[in-house]
């Protein structure tokens, strides 16, 4: 029997809802509405790159204008709704999910100290309760608090002194929590001090976690194939989603669709029963451009972001300068409900503008005066969220598509 087809627009508009990229980006993101919008998402990636502001600050601004940096830290910091923690990267959660990530904390105890064994050797091995014992001892705590007798080395950020790795380690592994950041640092404390609630309570079941978490993936996903539903959280395992989608299919909870792609082929992948009504009723998106975030949950997935959108997107932080195809930290640029090109911008502080490098529109896309005009005024838009004055663009800004 042929599957039922969900067309690649309503697909996007589907996928775009769940992600809070069709509303226009207004209304109030501090508080309550701000942790509503977070729970909505699932996640926000904190990086600690800055050429404009931080890809958490971005993500979130990119949904609710009004938005500003200082409005996310009383909710972790103060409120403690929220928790930092590891999806597929460092992020921030909503603490109501914690329980969840008791089973995470538990695999990786086994799985990171036989893997990081692998990359900085056992020597953190013997650390681990000695630091331990100095953050129940001294309170907070960064890892340059520890192991003051251990040689540094010149190896970048990643070449990590034994107690430092134990203290990660012991992030990693639910005993400490992150209470605050101090210049983008993390700062550590028990977990039982920083979300005592959520630590005291018992976990949740294996089986309860992964239907859980394939649940919610589905959910902010709209539809998916079981490793997507695995890679969401990066939680479950590949086997354990597939097995969740057969036992959802047989219950009659999920069914099996043919979701187009940009390119109008189809893919096999699972969603609601009542999903092409869904996508149906999402509203018209917003007509105008956003500027997102490298990181943005909805072009985390690579390669779902390219089937969806027909959008080739790789970060090219690590690439040499002169082999770069495009640059350093270059911004996706959505209009509506499409990814219309990518720019180079940046946020020349001590100047006060945001200084545009390159904007290269995606093939097909003509750069019309309208277009250009909504794109000058989003530009406008991240000026002033990045604490700039003006926006200056280089003479061949535009490029050819």
């Amino acid at each position: 029997m042929a599957l039922p087809i969900l067309a690649n627009e309503p697909a996007r508009r589907l996928f775009l809802d769940r992600h809070a990229l069709i509303e226009p980006p207004v209304g109030p993101a501090k508080g309550a509405d701000l942790l509503a919008l977070i729970r909505r998402l699932g996640f926000v990636q904190v990086d600690s790159v800055n050429t404009v502001e931080r890809a958490h600050h971005m993500i979130l601004w990119s949904r609710r204008q009004s938005y500003r940096p200082g409005n996310l830290a009383p909710l972790l910091e103060r409120d403690r709704t929220l928790f930092e923690h590891w999806t597929h990267d460092a992020s921030v959660i909503p603490i109501e999910f914690f329980g969840h990530w008791k089973l995470r904390f538990a695999r990786d105890a086994e799985r990171i100290r036989e893997s990081w064994t692998a990359w900085q050797g056992a020597a953190f091995h013997d650390r681990i309760e000695e630091v331990l014992a100095h953050v129940r001892a001294e309170g907070p705590v960064g890892t340059g608090d520890v192991g003051a007798d251990e040689a540094r080395g010149k190896g970048g950020w990643w070449n990590w002194h034994p107690s430092k790795t134990a203290l990660e380690y012991l992030w990693h592994t639910g005993e400490v929590s992150v209470c605050h950041r101090s210049n983008f640092a993390k700062q550590f404390d028990l977990t039982e001090r920083v979300h005592p609630a959520a630590h005291r309570d018992p976990p949740p079941s294996e089986a309860d976690t992964i239907a859980w978490a394939c649940n919610a993936a589905l959910d902010r996903l709209g539809f998916a194939t079981s490793g997507e539903l695995a890679a969401f959280w990066a939680t479950v395992k590949p086997d354990e989603a597939k097995a969740w989608c057969s036992g959802a299919q047989a219950r009659g909870e999920i069914v099996e669709i043919a979701a187009e792609g940009a390119d109008r082929r189809p893919r096999r992948c699972f969603a609601r029963p009542d999903v092409l009504e869904a996508a149906a009723a999402v509203a018209e998106p917003a007509n105008r451009v956003r500027i997102l975030s490298p990181f943005d949950p909805a072009l985390r997935d690579r390669n779902r972001a390219e089937r969806l959108f027909g959008f080739h997107y790789r970060i090219e932080i690590f690439v040499p300068g002169p082999k770069r195809r495009y640059g350093y930290y270059v911004f996706p640029v959505m209009e509506r409900d499409r990814i219309i090109g990518r720019i180079d911008a940046k946020a020349v502080r001590a100047e006060g503008r945001l200084a545009v490098r390159a904007f290269w529109p995606e093939g097909g896309v003509a750069m019309g005066a309208a277009r250009t005009g909504r794109l000058m005024a989003e530009l406008d838009r991240l000026a002033r969220f990045a604490g700039c004055a003006e926006v200056t663009c280089a003479p061949d800004w535009l490029r050819p598509a």
